[in-house]
């Protein structure tokens, strides 16, 4: 099979290739990577749940109790107490009737979309929208439409000339993963209220982040009664794994019988799910947490503005630096490593052709001296890579 040697080739020389770290630690502010210590930017456990002693001891109970794997999909015998414990967690704690738990945000998204829209209906979704709403919209068969990102005026235009369309569906990120702005969440309800249209958000950068209790952007913005449908993932803030939906009770019976990524595949092991109840319970006990994490993210956002980088408007703890060419980024990303900083560089196609960055995400564990030494090493890069940047 030459054409892939070939086709491997062409990755290597355009900057695109990729290759793994294996990591040999618990996930934290520090990873241990071929026996060297990193400081790691670069992780979404946003709260540093992964490695929490009491998520820790809730995943023992759970296997001394439950053992390890499911052993079925949930529609056949693999639906367990912890199961059934989490859709009620998470249900309360978004503030809707009830939920449904894939084994993955990813399976949660192509399963939903699929099952919500299909031939001769509507989803319209933002550009810069997370790669499963994108092969979702594309896999439901439903008429498919792009607008412009955070585009308000595009995506009214788009609904006012759909007006043919019985069942029309817009889908957005909340927390856009690779520019870490916001949805402009009350225009899009208000839009589709006026045009007739469902809502489906992704909080999976907004959860555990956002909000009083930490619910996501949709309590953020007060519109829980206005949101019809929440997805989310349990792997990013949570610390744990796993796809969730949230709405009304016949949303999510609909789900059970209908999205082939819930129903043909086996559930998650049970102590996943204790994992990310014990998660959620810290989330919603110890704002402190939160406060920790945002003071993390203005004391870097304000240090940053004092380096001249390109540094893309940000309003999570994901900050991007774009530097555009995809080989550069590589480069800058291979010093920040020696130097024993993790940040690996963003190219496409997870990002349009042109921007490549680095993607630095701040925790709330990261402490002062974490982000001193970050801005240090940033500060040589500005010294040795500056003409890369202008």
């Amino acid at each position: 099979m030459k054409y892939i040697s070939d086709e491997l080739e062409k990755i290597k020389k355009s900057g695109l290739y990729r290759k793994l770290n294996i990591v040999g630690s618990a996930q934290g502010t520090h990873l241990e990577i071929n026996g060297k210590t990193y400081l790691n930017f670069c992780s979404n456990n946003y709260l540093g749940l992964a490695n929490n002693p009491l998520v820790i001891k809730a995943v023992k109970d759970a296997v001394e109790k439950y053992g390890w794997g499911a052993g079925a999909s949930r529609l056949v015998s693999g639906n367990m107490k912890l199961h059934e414990a989490l859709e009620g967690e998470i249900s309360r704690f978004k503030g809707k009737e009830a939920s449904i738990v894939f084994p993955t945000g990813y399976m949660a998204n192509i399963g939903t979309i699929s099952s919500l829209v299909s031939k001769g209906d509507l989803v319209i979704c933002d550009k810069l929208n997370h790669a499963s709403i994108i092969d979702g919209c594309r896999l439901s068969g439903a008429d498919f439409r792009v607008y412009p990102h955070c585009d308000i005026e595009k995506l009214e235009n788009v609904l006012m000339k759909s007006t043919k369309y019985s069942r029309k569906l817009i889908v957005t990120d909340t927390v856009f993963s690779m520019d870490g702005d916001l949805a402009p969440l009350p225009d899009i309800v208000r839009i589709a209220r006026k045009c007739n249209a469902m809502v489906m958000v992704d909080e999976a950068h907004g959860t555990g982040v956002f909000g009083k209790r930490g619910g996501g952007v949709v309590e953020h913005f007060n519109l829980s009664e206005k949101v019809n449908i929440i997805m989310g993932t349990l792997s990013k803030a949570v610390g744990s794994l796993g796809g969730y939906v949230s709405g009304d009770a016949d949303l999510i019976n609909y789900l059970r019988n209908k999205a082939r990524s819930f129903m043909y595949t086996t559930a998650l092991p049970p102590a996943v799910c204790a994992a990310s109840i014990a998660a959620i319970k810290l989330i919603r006990e110890n704002p402190s947490l939160r406060t920790s994490l945002w003071n993390n993210v203005r004391y870097l956002k304000e240090k940053l503005e004092l380096l001249n980088f390109n540094v893309i408007s940000s309003e999570s703890p994901i900050i991007p630096i774009l530097i555009g060419d995809a080989k550069k980024a590589v480069d800058v990303s291979k010093f920040l490593y020696k130097k024993g900083i993790l940040i690996p560089a963003i190219r496409p196609p997870t990002v349009p052709a042109k921007s490549s960055r680095l993607r630095m995400t701040v925790m709330s564990a990261h402490t002062r001296k974490d982000l001193e030494r970050l801005l240090e090493v940033l500060s040589d890069v500005q010294n040795l890579f500056m003409p890369e940047f202008t």
